[in-house]
């Protein structure tokens, strides 16, 4: 093992002499220019991340099928193109909105996806009075119009959206 060591020194030729004067300064500033540089916001993914998962939870429950009672689709082949309709195009809407998710929209976004919880609570007990008293049209109308208000609350979301990329647009033109 010695030998190696020996030979490997005695092959190679190293630089023993002392580095040029200043060397130490140079290197403990560039030591201290390392510690200037950004460092990642723990803050700000903790939050992302709270928000991802908040999101999904409330996909899942809005996603998964609904065991409580009949549903639009149980009552006709016409009501189950309307449901299906309106479901379709809600999850069109969201996906739209997850897409436009930034810091500017995040308040909008988060304000659109507490009303459509409460309106799939509003629908929950839609469904319950359905299975306990029947087939009632006014029910039935109210559920089509708790539907409806989804798209109208995504659709309101996704223009107040635009209207804030809009204005980050302008902002930026102006300060180039």
């Amino acid at each position: 093992m010695e030998d190696k060591l020996h030979n490997f020194f005695s092959e190679n030729e190293f630089d023993f002499h002392e580095p040029h004067s200043g060397h130490l300064q140079r290197f403990e500033k560039r030591l201290q220019g390392t510690k200037t540089q950004k460092k990642v916001s723990w803050k700000w993914m903790s939050v992302a991340a709270s928000i991802i998962l908040a999101l999904g939870f409330f996909l899942g429950q809005t996603m998964r099928p609904n065991t409580e009672g009949p549903i639009l689709s149980s009552i006709s082949p016409k009501m189950q193109e309307v449901e299906t309709y309106f479901v379709n195009t809600i999850n069109v809407e969201l996906q739209e909105l997850e897409k436009n998710r930034s810091l500017e929209t995040e308040k909008v976004i988060e304000k659109a996806l507490d009303q459509l919880e409460e309106l799939e609570d509003d629908y929950k007990l839609f469904i319950k009075e359905l299975s306990e008293n029947g087939e009632q049209q006014k029910v039935i109308t109210q559920m089509i119009e708790n539907y409806r208000k989804r798209l109208e609350v995504l659709e309101n979301t996704l223009i107040q959206i635009e209207l804030i990329k809009n204005q980050k647009t302008l902002e930026d033109e102006i300060y180039i």
